[in-house]
């Protein structure tokens, strides 16, 4: 069974910054993978960046070159989202996959002028 709490999120407006967080209750370097999709309202959930065990990672296309995802400690991830737009307005959650997948509550983040 793992854990993830989240956290960070919030308002902000169209270029902005903002930074969430993911803390496990198990070390990452555990887990397949580890990082974030994001459901906005009437859609799909969609991925946004996930870190595999070895560090590669991955982006959705909708955020390549604006989002970053890394490794704060050996339990927390973390994910930059910079030059915010208002199609980036969704809940984002944290994910991992290990013996199955998990997932956290969700965060709102919320791009408005």
């Amino acid at each position: 069974q793992v854990q993830l709490v989240e956290s960070g999120g919030g308002t902000v407006q169209p270029g902005g910054s903002l930074r969430v967080s993911c803390a496990a209750s198990v070390t990452i370097f555990r887990l397949n993978h580890m990082g974030w999709y994001r459901q906005a309202p009437g859609k799909e959930r969609e991925l946004v960046a996930v870190l595999n065990s070895g560090g590669a990672t991955t982006y959705g296309d909708s955020v390549k070159g604006r989002f970053i995802i890394s490794r704060e400690n050996k339990n927390t991830v973390l994910l930059q989202m910079n030059s915010l737009k208002p199609e980036d307005t969704a809940v984002y959650f944290c994910y991992a996959q290990y013996d199955t997948n998990y997932w956290g509550q969700g965060t709102q983040v919320t791009v408005s002028s």
